[in-house]
């Protein structure tokens, strides 16, 4: 699966799902702008691996930068853009993976836990594609992939604006999906169940137990395995695939 050298944007990729995207991305042809918000070294280390494993050629270096981004802040996604489109070319691949977690229970949870998940992980989202919307339009070709999460379509005690949040990309794909299809853009969504990230090692013995228990796959997956669906919908074979919520989660979310 090889796509002809084209630009793509993935945030959040210093690490976990993100950086295995921009992996996946590269090896597939794609020249990848890596963006980071707080972890500078972990990007560096994500261009440095798209390097040294090589791009759609195995004798040729893979191509990528690693630019810094604030997705809740429109300036800094744009100049985010302008340095990877100087650097690279234009952006027609967009992968929306930045997100964050501030858990707490409803009645007890703050302004600030509130405002910084959605204005991360969906505000950010709407930045992003917005940002990159017009590049695609104009080259009449594009790919959007949202992550989102299976926590937006069962929920879950103690991420109301977690689960507000990824909630809201399903509708934000799906409105996307319908607007840029003369386009010949598509906009899907990926839905990870629990994965084998920081954000899950940091749970005790007992949270991994009691997560894995009720996964039908009886295990977490890795950022490998999200990052191959996500690499499959930027794909021209995922052409007429457009809308769609595609889990990925061992089966987690089966009926919602």
């Amino acid at each position: 699966m090889t796509d002809h050298g084209r630009v793509a944007l993935v945030t959040g990729a210093s690490r976990g799902i993100g950086r295995a995207v921009a992996i996946a991305l590269a090896a597939s042809g794609h020249r990848v702008g890596a963006c980071w918000s707080s972890d500078e070294q972990g990007a560096s280390e994500t261009v440095a691996a798209i390097e040294a494993r090589g791009g759609e050629h195995a004798d040729q270096p893979g191509q990528a930068v690693a630019v810094a981004v604030d997705v809740r802040d429109p300036n800094s996604v744009d100049s985010a853009f302008t340095q990877v489109e100087g650097a690279l070319g234009v952006v027609t691949v967009v992968v929306a993976n930045a997100g964050v977690t501030r858990d707490g229970l409803l009645m007890r949870m703050s302004d600030d836990a509130w405002n910084t998940v959605i204005g991360t992980n969906l505000s950010g989202v709407f930045n992003t594609v917005r940002r990159g919307a017009p590049g695609m339009v104009k080259a009449r070709w594009g790919r959007i992939v949202t992550v989102g999460s299976v926590v937006g379509l069962s929920g879950a005690a103690g991420q109301v604006n977690y689960a507000s949040a990824k909630a809201g990309l399903v509708g934000f794909t799906r409105a996307t999906a319908r607007e840029l299809a003369s386009r010949n853009i598509t906009a899907n969504l990926v839905a990870p169940g629990p994965i084998t990230t920081a954000m899950t090692a940091a749970l005790s013995d007992a949270q991994r137990a009691a997560m894995t228990a009720q996964v039908p796959l009886a295990r977490f997956g890795t950022p490998e395995e999200v990052a191959a669906v996500v690499a499959f919908l930027c794909s021209d074979a995922a052409g007429y695939v457009s809308g769609a919520v595609v889990p990925v989660d061992g089966g987690l979310g089966m009926g919602h």
